[in-house]
């Protein structure tokens, strides 16, 4: 079976209380999963990438109960590392119509330091609070045209979207109840095969070598996405129809450097601290993760570094909560917000230095914000093209990709 590759280069609780109601399983403080109330160098985005025809999906076995099969492709991963966290199939229930509020009628939504999975294309920006991804991990939607799944994984502390254009078929996306290496396990409704959230690729199923086009969702705090894009929209969980503690924190504890990634199976690599936070990128099959402490600093800082032979800048900004560590998600120590960019208009190469809580170009004095837009300046109205990349724990960057440079200084 021919595989489909159209990904752009540029791309708890603790002990044994620990706890995963979302990319887990549940006990002890276990989330109600029951639906109470029925409801590079490269400036091509991803959505301008040429489509593959049409064609009809293959039919076989569901890997949902098939791990092994002589109708799938080979796997890409050992299924026998392939397990249950608990929950069944979509028993952690993905939000497959989702509401949404406009943003600037609702700015009192959520306190200014929540995390958010921020999302634009094609000029519609959408905001998803950490506090209903938690429960939910996937939110099947529609946004700028382009339909998407944006996913996030508490264990990995991972955001990450995908076009649910599968071979030119639109499909969804669910809930396995699986887990690879600690990480979510995503499944297509269309064939049922089995996908890691982590990098978009079906690694057991009929589908298996398939790989999604990203989209860049980095997580920013609530008080970022407002201040950028103050016309956006952000979901309204309470619409979802389910009954969630939400704003409650299940994994309470669990972002802690010394701690160890639950359920994890394998070797870990020991050139940090399993639970380190680090900005993972990956351009051109050259992965690189940048350790949190690397990248950040005082109230905002820059980094100029080179990733499969493309020039990137990180930005970074203080004024988000860890989701991951206090009671609530307003409660986390300050890790702050990450954005990966290209660092050039047109044909100018930029480089920044960092003025307050802004970044400032030393080529045309331009002011640039986390989101990578000039909000004043010649260069104003103009926006650095984003380089997709994760924020998340060591263990998990390193496991995906393996023999990644780290950078940790």
């Amino acid at each position: 079976m021919a595989h489909t590759n159209i990904r752009p280069t540029v791309m708890l609780l603790v002990g044994t209380a620990l706890i995963a109601s979302a990319c887990a399983s549940a006990a002890g403080d276990e989330p109600d999963t029951s639906d109470t109330s029925q409801p590079a160098t490269t400036t091509v985005a991803p959505s301008d990438v040429e489509q593959p025809a049409v064609g009809a999906l293959p039919t076989g076995p569901s890997a949902l109960q098939d791990r092994v099969s002589d109708s799938y492709p080979d796997s890409l991963v050992d299924v026998g590392e392939i397990f249950s966290g608990g929950p069944p199939p979509d028993g952690i229930p993905p939000i497959d119509d989702p509401v949404f509020l406009p943003v600037a009628e609702n700015i009192d939504l959520l306190p200014l330091q929540e995390a958010v999975v921020s999302l634009e294309i094609n000029g519609e920006a959408k905001a998803y609070p950490v506090r209903a991804m938690v429960w939910h991990e996937i939110v099947n939607d529609t946004v700028g045209g382009v339909p998407v799944t944006v996913s996030y994984c508490p264990l990995c502390n991972s955001s990450a979207t995908y076009e649910r254009t599968i071979q030119g078929n639109v499909t969804t996306f669910g809930t396995s109840g699986l887990l690879f290496a600690s990480a979510l396990v995503m499944y297509d409704r269309a064939t049922e095969s089995l996908w890691t959230h982590f990098d978009g690729t079906a690694v057991v199923g009929l589908l298996a070598g398939t790989e999604l086009v990203e989209h860049a969702s980095p997580l920013l705090s609530w008080g970022d996405f407002v201040a950028a894009y103050p016309t956006g929209s952000v979901l309204d969980w309470e619409a979802a129809g389910f009954n969630r503690d939400y704003g409650r924190n299940p994994y309470s504890g669990y972002d802690t450097p010394d701690g160890r990634p639950f359920l994890f199976r394998g070797s870990l690599d020991d050139r940090a601290a399993a639970m380190q936070r680090v900005v993972g990128i990956d351009i051109n099959d050259a992965p690189v993760a940048f350790a949190l402490d690397a990248v950040s600093g005082g109230v905002a800082q820059q980094t100029t570094a080179q990733v499969g032979g493309a020039d990137i800048v990180i930005l970074w900004k203080q004024g988000q909560a860890s989701a991951l560590e206090g009671a609530s998600q307003e409660d986390g120590r300050d890790v702050g917000s990450v954005g990966a960019f290209i660092p050039t208009v047109g044909d100018r190469f930029l480089t920044f230095t960092v003025v307050d809580d802004t970044f400032v170009d030393d080529q045309t004095g331009s002011v640039w914000t986390i989101t990578g837009d000039a909000i004043a300046g010649e260069l104003a109205g103009s926006a650095l093209v984003p380089v997709p990349h994760l924020d998340t724990f060591w263990f998990a960057w390193s496991t995906y990709k393996p023999g990644t440079t780290l950078v940790s200084e």
